[in-house]
């Protein structure tokens, strides 16, 4: 099972490289935020394009209207040098543009004025990045089913968007008004995007066109096709729309295994707050790759079996009582869709909540105690190889710990605070406070301090900043019990509890020896709850 699970963290893109890296001028032009990103808000993407699955090619356009913040006559939008810019219109004029790496820099002849409104339309075609392990690598997946029929998606989280449409490919800047997605495909295949269906047109050339609309603001690397000859079923469940789209041979299997879907909304709604796109709908799409987050439309492949593929990731039995996929890409819809980092380098408030959402819904169904053994049969998962917040401004993840160790780190949140209804309310006002929003790590660390009344810093900074986890430090003098933490960060301030001789205290160790009031006369009365506190103990 360890080796399984080693193989499977490391197909979840949990394996990094080494810390010693460089960066280039290609990695800030898509990573950072320079005056020609920052100076325009995109309002709405109008995507219309045609996919030729003979030649795994795309051609059509993105119509990108936007809202200038600054006075500005060029920008930067991004598309995958591999694809061709054929030409950039505004007010029914080309535009003159020059390309460096997929960024793609626009000059307009007279200046844009600040506060002002703009649309231009930006003509492209070319062969993407097919994925050569997708949803790990970023890429088309050009597939057929098992009757033969084409069958192709793409996932580029990570990767970006612009692989496959121009677009401002920054999680710092999502559309506020939602996005439009019309894709061509053969006739007898149909195209599943985000948002609602608006409605499907016979282009007689063969081709029908399928016509999707996104109210919400929506991350860029979120929008998405999926092409194939799907069957539909759904239904209205408490007043929110559930929409599956499923191989035909898979109908049945999926109206058994999508049942889970309702005890997990019944569950994130009373937790985390109203489904956050409601407006939207909420769709599961079968894929041939096993599932990303792509929101109102989150990608499915995980065969119709519970666990990871069938294989429990915590090594406890508990997580085979779910579909991993079901429960972990639904948790995106708040944490990562609704809730977004500005960089990629925050990475962990989208995954390191999203695995905590799967002990979330463990508690919802099965009761305390089987969600956290549970949550903490992820340790096993966590290296503390590396700080879990990556570079800034290169497009850089962390470590892939932001999964299981952010989420351990949240449970520990939940144990330091020791009150279950002020952490629940807390984690409820989180999601909604920031609802919609793109946020930062220390936007973060400020609201759960400010809720808490509690200064967690230091808790935040060791867990998301440095590699390794607190370490307890106990010994015994003369008989009494003296304690302190060992930690990267200087006046660490975190509490932590223990049983003494069936006793549970809270001891507040800092970095720095203390004495307790405490005799005993060996660590065997001395429990420490390893199961609340994602810790290390060393015992002198």
């Amino acid at each position: 099972m360890k080796n399984i699970i080693l193989y499977l963290l490391f197909a979840f893109g949990i394996q990094q490289l080494s810390a010693q890296e460089t960066f280039t001028r290609k990695d800030s032009l898509q990573g950072g935020l320079r005056i020609e990103r920052t100076s325009f808000d995109v309002l709405h993407y109008d995507l219309n394009i045609k996919i030729n699955i003979v030649e795994k090619s795309i051609a059509g356009y993105n119509e990108i209207r936007f809202k200038t913040i600054d006075n500005t006559n060029t920008i930067q939008l991004d598309l995958f040098d591999n694809m061709q810019v054929d030409s950039i219109v505004y007010n029914s004029k080309k535009l003159q543009y020059k390309r460096d790496f997929n960024a793609v820099f626009i000059n307009f002849e007279n200046s844009l004025i600040k506060n002002s409104e703009h649309q231009l339309r930006f003509y492209y075609s070319g062969k993407p990045l097919v994925a050569k392990h997708a949803p790990w690598d970023g890429g088309f997946v050009w597939q057929k089913d098992l009757n033969g029929k084409d069958w192709v998606g793409v996932a580029v989280q990570g990767t970006g968007a612009s692989l496959w449409y121009p677009v401002k490919d920054s999680q710092s800047d999502e559309p506020d008004f939602g996005a439009s997605i019309k894709v061509a495909v053969p006739n007898g295949l149909m195209n599943i995007s985000n948002g609602r269906f608006m409605g499907s047109t016979d282009l007689k050339n063969g081709y029908t066109r399928w016509d999707w609309e996104v109210k919400n603001p929506i991350n860029t690397y979120d929008i998405t096709l999926n092409i194939g000859d799907y069957v539909h079923f759904g239904e209205n469940y408490k007043g929110l729309d559930l929409d599956y789209y499923v191989l035909r041979e898979n109908l049945e299997k999926a109206k058994i295994q999508f049942e889970q879907v309702k005890p997990m909304m019944d569950c994130f709604q009373s937790k985390f707050g109203e489904y956050p796109f409601k407006n939207d709908g909420y769709k599961l799409v079968e894929t041939h790759y096993l599932g990303m987050e792509h929101q109102s439309a989150v990608a499915y492949g995980n065969k119709y079996q519970n666990g990871y593929l069938g294989n429990d990731l915590s090594g406890t039995g508990v997580g085979l009582l779910f579909d991993f996929i079901i429960i972990h890409e639904s948790g995106h819809e708040w944490f990562g869709n609704s809730i977004t980092s500005k960089d990629i380098a925050d990475m962990w408030i989208h995954e390191g909540f999203t695995q905590y959402t799967e002990s979330v819904f463990v508690e919802c169904q099965y009761g305390y105690e089987k969600g956290q053994i549970y949550i903490n049969g992820l340790q096993e998962n966590v290296r503390n190889d590396k700080p879990i917040i990556g570079k800034y401004g290169v497009n850089k993840e962390g470590s892939g710990d932001m999964y299981p160790k952010g989420a351990l780190m949240l449970n520990t949140l939940r144990h330091v605070v020791n009150d279950d209804a002020k952490w629940w309310n807390i984690i409820l006002k989180y999601s909604e406070t920031f609802r919609h929003q793109i946020i930062d790590t220390e936007m973060v660390i400020a609201f759960f301090s400010r809720e808490t009344g509690m200064n967690l810093t230091t808790i935040f900074n060791q867990y998301l900043k440095y590699e390794g986890i607190p370490l307890l430090d106990l010994k015994r003098n003369k008989d009494v019990l003296e304690y302190k933490w060992r930690t990267d960060v200087t006046d660490f301030n975190m509490p932590i509890d223990i049983k003494l001789k069936g006793k549970t205290i809270r001891l507040h160790p800092t970095n720095n020896w203390i004495k307790s009031k405490y005799k005993i006369k060996d660590f065997s009365e001395v429990e420490v709850l390893k199961n609340n506190f994602f810790i290390n103990v060393i015992e002198n």
